[in-house]
């Protein structure tokens, strides 16, 4: 029986989906191959929660925990933290450190995708389309006139190195935007404001299963909200059809996109890309590594319809990090 830590919560405002999508991945482990063990992952604590909700200290010296006089070490990490510092590299330098096999991405293609500036900007030479964008960071001054200029309205003010939606605002008028901007520093200190893209959202799951590549059914969004926001995404306003209800040669064309992404970055574990379709073009907004692992959340929806129970998706992750 192998020991698999699933770490879990984070520094950031998606903590709570986190410790959810954490659970879900212990619920569903398969009990005949492993020992689960909930470690939650925060900046004033980092403990192995058991099964009574007593909590034990983990040292992070060896990433070790001991339990009743018993020092226990991890064979892999199950990475299920959102948001940083789980999915922004950090955790996996840690482990690439300790020589701990964990089942999400390396930390540079972590660091990169977790920056949609640093993403886009990789992505783009290889003929990946995306929306016009204006960048700021904290400091900076705010030139509304020039921001319009270049991307027009409406637009989308996003924080740049943030997931779930949190920050983000739907401009319609250039008196909006200093709001807009206010809000989004609140969660990173770096912006992107982008244009608005008229068309279907789709998200996009690639992953490595059995060794192979492959991209499953492809999950359109069609939100209740004005956008694709947090509520939309995790309180249910908002309609996830999968698959998506486009042409076979349009499906075919997200897939690839997604799936060249997922190599030119030498992706490993888990990926959800988002596009929005502009004139049967894909434009790419982001690529998440550690997506919501709920029962109701796109990658789990996206497996279930390519035949792939959760149980399977957690054991082949495990596999191949341990592999």
């Amino acid at each position: 029986m192998k020991n698999i830590a699933i770490i879990m919560g984070g520094y950031s405002s998606e903590y709570k989906i986190s410790l959810i999508s954490g659970n879900v991945v212990k619920q569903y482990l398969d009990k005949t191959k492993y020992n689960g063990f909930r470690i939650h992952i925060f900046k004033e604590k980092w403990v192995y929660v058991d099964e009574n909700d007593a909590e034990f200290p983990i040292d992070r010296n060896d990433f070790s925990v001991t339990v009743n006089g018993e020092k226990i070490k991890f064979d892999c990490v199950f990475n299920a933290i959102h948001g940083s510092p789980g999915e922004d590299g950090l955790m996996q330098a840690y482990f690439e450190l300790l020589g701990i096999p964990q089942t999400s991405c390396d930390y540079y293609q972590a660091a990169v995708t977790f920056n949609k500036r640093d993403l886009l900007s990789v992505l783009k030479p290889y003929g990946i389309k995306t929306a016009i964008s204006y960048y700021l960071n904290k400091g900076d001054e705010i030139n509304t006139a020039e921001i319009v200029k270049k991307v027009g309205l409406p637009c989308f003010v996003k924080p740049n190195k943030a997931g779930s939606s949190f920050g983000i605002s739907k401009v319609k008028t250039e008196a909006e935007l200093p709001i807009a901007i206010e809000v989004a520093y609140k969660e990173d200190n770096e912006i992107i404001i982008e244009s608005f893209l008229d068309g279907t959202e789709v998200s996009v799951g690639v992953i490595n299963y059995k060794g192979e590549i492959i991209v499953l059914p492809i999950t359109e969004i069609v939100s209740d909200n004005d956008f694709f926001d947090y509520e939309a995404k995790y309180e249910g306003k908002s309609q996830e059809i999968t698959p998506a209800r486009i042409s076979d040669e349009l499906t075919h064309k997200i897939g690839e996109t997604a799936k060249r992404a997922y190599e030119v970055l030498k992706m490993k574990g888990f990926s959800r890309s988002e596009f929005i379709i502009v004139n049967n073009e894909p434009h790419m907004l982001e690529m998440n590594t550690i997506p919501g692992l709920t029962t109701e959340s796109l990658i789990p929806q996206q497996a279930k319809a390519a035949g792939i129970t959760l149980e399977d998706l957690f054991t082949n992750a495990i596999e191949l990090a341990l592999a």
